[in-house]
């Protein structure tokens, strides 16, 4: 006989309540509404009990949903998607390690796991330098979104903006950002570029 919903929903619950009850967690039994009796009647089930639950067409349960903890879960539940799907777009569009790991905390480990998930290419060397106009359009890009973080650091997504406002690849993006953080650079331009 194929077991119902149901019974699936009672069987998990009734699995929690016995892990409570071996964990001597008396307050969530308590919350459940198990008296006594019924922790009693726990510590006598047993794994071949929770598969005949099956057979039953019994429903024990009363589920209510408490709003005030669902949506602070629910919006954190998508902050958190939200920022995989940023990371992983990140790793996509080729980011370096560093920058992960100062953003997110990657490991090297993840963070080749994941370029090999979303077959990004090796890279191999230092990136490229861009041109003297597009470090400009760079720097005008990044002082803008910078204005008033004396890090120099971007959210990011800050990041992701400045790679589709200047087609700059990121890693030259990270590179050239983090050496006009570091030292300071207020005209958004190499020693060796010359004057414009």
């Amino acid at each position: 006989m194929e077991g119902t919903k149901e019974a699936d929903l009672v069987a998990a619950v009734l699995l929690y309540a016995i892990r409570c009850l071996a964990e001597g967690d008396q307050t969530a039994l308590r919350s459940m509404k198990f008296g006594p009796r019924e922790i009693e009647a726990l510590r006598e089930m047993n794994l071949a009990d929770l598969y005949r639950i099956e057979s039953l067409r019994a429903h024990c349960l009363e589920i209510g949903l408490n709003r005030q903890v669902y949506w602070p879960m629910i919006d954190r539940l998508r902050e958190q998607r939200e920022s995989e799907e940023t990371l992983r777009t990140l790793i996509a569009a080729d980011a370096p390690h560093e920058m992960v790991q100062i953003l997110y905390g990657v490991n090297t480990r993840d963070y080749t796991r994941l370029r090999r998930i979303l077959s990004v290419t090796p890279s191999v060397g230092r990136p490229a330098e861009p041109d003297e106009t597009s470090s400009h359009r760079l720097w005008d890009a990044w002082s803008g979104l910078t204005e008033g973080e004396r890090s120099g650091l971007l959210t990011p997504e800050g990041y992701l903006q400045l790679q589709r406002e200047t087609d700059v690849p990121l890693r030259a993006i990270w590179n050239l950002t983090q050496r006009w953080a570091q030292y300071g650079n207020l005209t958004g331009r190499d020693d060796e570029g010359g004057d414009e």
